[in-house]
């Protein structure tokens, strides 16, 4: 193979290589940026709740039970895949 060849065939990897991992990048700003969204909304849940119930009211508890599962759902998908 030609030192040309080579050069075009190295070009055209690393293009493909380029084009492959961006969409990657992107899903997982997504996946964090949904993350944060839910977490903030079960966070916003929990407080109303315990305004209108109180601290320790069972739906108080629901909700931070809500909370929890949610900031687990998202740690499992998020960072810890990531840097495997």
């Amino acid at each position: 193979m030609s030192f040309k060849n080579a050069a075009v065939s190295t070009a055209l990897s690393l293009c493909l290589l380029a084009a492959v991992a961006t969409p990657a990048h992107a899903d997982r700003d997504d996946r964090n940026d949904r993350c944060r969204r839910d977490v903030q909304k079960a966070e916003e849940r929990l407080q109303k709740a315990v305004r209108k119930h109180g601290e320790h009211s069972r739906q108080a508890e629901d909700r931070r039970h809500q909370l929890e599962e949610t900031r687990e759902r998202c740690h499992m998908r998020g960072d810890d895949r990531d840097h495997r």
